[in-house]
């Protein structure tokens, strides 16, 4: 058997190029004890694996020259010679860019068995994952959400963010997105259970703002940083919680290591509303992952928590699945299909 994989041939300078991944195909060893063998079903993309290749996100040491692009992703085990894992089995965690796995089950690869309780196994990937758990503990863990609460995000079209809404919406608060489109827009509120949305590029944001939500911002969900954080922190109320989740808008190409020059204008206003802002690493959260999933699988099935993945298909298009995400092409959960 041959495995295709996708393996970095130079370090990237603006968006990802076809040169600056090179397609292997190399023989899949045979196992040995206590390994298993995984057929790729769904890779995951996210911004920060852009800066994998660069200088490893100050996450990871920066992905060597000639090494399989790192990556999450679910599949199926086809042969195993681990006994807790049989073929058959469903699994999520580091895949790599690459259409088939060998894993010894060790907590390195963080393989775990997935049971996304009867719907797609690439809900593994979104928002019964680490996004959707992302979604979950960023909004009700550390935005601390109550009921009656006016809930503002950014990026709300993107894999976090269009989850967001209807997590809102089940704690009964009222929820504005931020995007970057009209059909965007429409998507937020016909479909995502947002209750208005703002593309921030139709005019001046802090009006767009006020005029959204007069009453003033109790939970803000930021995934974008830059201007749109700082348009936010001008309409915080008082012990407003600010959550920084992502700063998409402020991503460099020398990496997430290099210092940003946006300097926040409005900073204040978390003093002077007597407001919180708290970054977070989803990982220190792992004790509310079964919580999420569990909760977020009845909510989809009862119709209460809607969901949408962009999926494109193809181990080919992983570098332009990744540059949707900087593009503001994506809508929903950015995922690529393994044939």
């Amino acid at each position: 058997m041959k495995n295709r994989r996708l393996v970095l041939a130079a370090r990237p300078q603006g968006l990802i190029k076809q040169t600056d991944l090179q397609m292997e195909e190399v023989d899949i060893p045979a196992l040995k004890e206590g390994e298993f063998l995984i057929k790729t079903k769904f890779l995951s993309l996210a911004p920060v694996m852009k800066f994998y290749m660069i200088d490893g996100a100050g996450i990871e040491e920066p992905l060597p020259l000639g090494g399989t692009m790192r990556g999450r992703g679910v599949g199926e085990v086809i042969d195993s010679k681990n006994s807790n894992f049989h073929s058959g089995d469903i699994v999520h965690g580091k895949f790599g860019w690459q259409e088939y796995v060998i894993s010894d089950g060790s907590p390195e690869r963080m393989m775990y068995k997935a049971n996304t309780l009867g719907l797609s196994p690439s809900t593994a990937l979104g928002i019964l994952g680490m996004t959707g758990y992302t979604s979950y503990i960023g909004l009700y863990k550390i935005g601390q959400l109550k009921e009656g609460d006016n809930v503002l995000v950014s990026s709300a079209a993107g894999g976090v963010g269009s989850i967001l809404g209807g997590l809102a919406k089940i704690k009964g608060a009222n929820v504005v997105g931020m995007t970057s489109k009209d059909e965007k827009c429409k998507l937020l509120t016909q479909k995502l259970q947002y209750d208005a949305a703002i593309n921030y590029r139709n005019g001046d944001l802090s009006n767009q703002i006020k005029e959204a939500m007069p009453n003033g911002v109790d939970v803000y969900f930021d995934n974008a940083g830059g201007a749109i954080l700082d348009a936010a922190l001008a309409h915080v109320n008082r012990y407003a919680r600010v959550v920084c989740c992502g700063r998409i808008s402020t991503y460099k190409d020398k990496g997430l290591k290099e210092k940003h020059g946006y300097a926040l204008g409005n900073w204040h206003m978390i003093h002077a509303m007597r407001a919180s802002m708290l970054g977070f690493f989803i990982y220190d959260y792992a004790k509310y992952f079964e919580e999420a999933r569990i909760n977020m699988a009845e909510w989809i099935k009862e119709g209460k928590l809607h969901y949408h993945e962009d999926i494109l298909e193809g181990l080919e298009k992983m570098p332009e699945a990744l540059n949707r995400l900087f593009e503001g092409k994506n809508v929903g959960k950015q995922l690529v299909k393994i044939n």
